[in-house]
């Protein structure tokens, strides 16, 4: 079977790209496609991560282990699209380069059969250019707190609050 895939950029502007790739192909094929798609040279850290139906980023699948080795860690040669994509899990969250933080959303558009004489993977429709600079992220109060049993944010500007000892050593 073939993915169909929409990868739009995470941007006021409609930048998107419309790619079919076969279920089978890992992570790391797939990240290639995105990265020639959007022109990327492809040399930056990047990761997947699957999301939920309001783009919530789940467990991430990263390009290379750079973990200390504590916990197992995913990686996209190691994983198949057919292993995190299918029709009651379709989005994926994608980044790149983690200082400019391209942050693309990936959804899985059509499950769909091979055709004959079709090379795979294929970049089927390209909407966009891609802006010279990733877009500005905009973070909010409420991005940050942890919202751990009822916890409300910290406010930083409550210093009486912070439990500070100036004798500590």
């Amino acid at each position: 079977m073939v993915y169909r895939f929409r990868i739009i950029l995470d941007t006021e502007e409609d930048v998107f790209r419309d790619i079919e790739i076969e279920q089978d192909a890992t992570l790391e094929q797939f990240h290639n496609v995105i990265n020639q798609s959007f022109g990327f040279d492809g040399m930056e850290m990047a990761s997947f991560y699957v999301s939920d139906e309001q783009w919530n980023q789940g467990e991430e699948i990263s390009l290379f282990d750079m973990s200390d080795g504590n916990q197992p860690v995913r990686l996209m040669n190691e994983t198949t699209l057919i292993d995190v994509v299918h029709e009651a899990s379709p989005r994926l969250i994608y980044i790149y380069d983690f200082l400019s933080m391209w942050t693309f959303l990936v959804e899985l558009a059509e499950i769909a059969e091979y055709e004959n004489g079709r090379e795979y993977p294929n970049v089927m429709f390209v909407h966009g250019q891609i802006p010279d600079n990733a877009p500005d992220k905009e973070f909010k109060a409420d991005d940050l707190d942890q919202g751990n049993e009822g916890d409300s944010f910290l406010d930083l500007d409550d210093y009486d609050e912070l439990g500070f000892d100036e004798h500590w050593n």
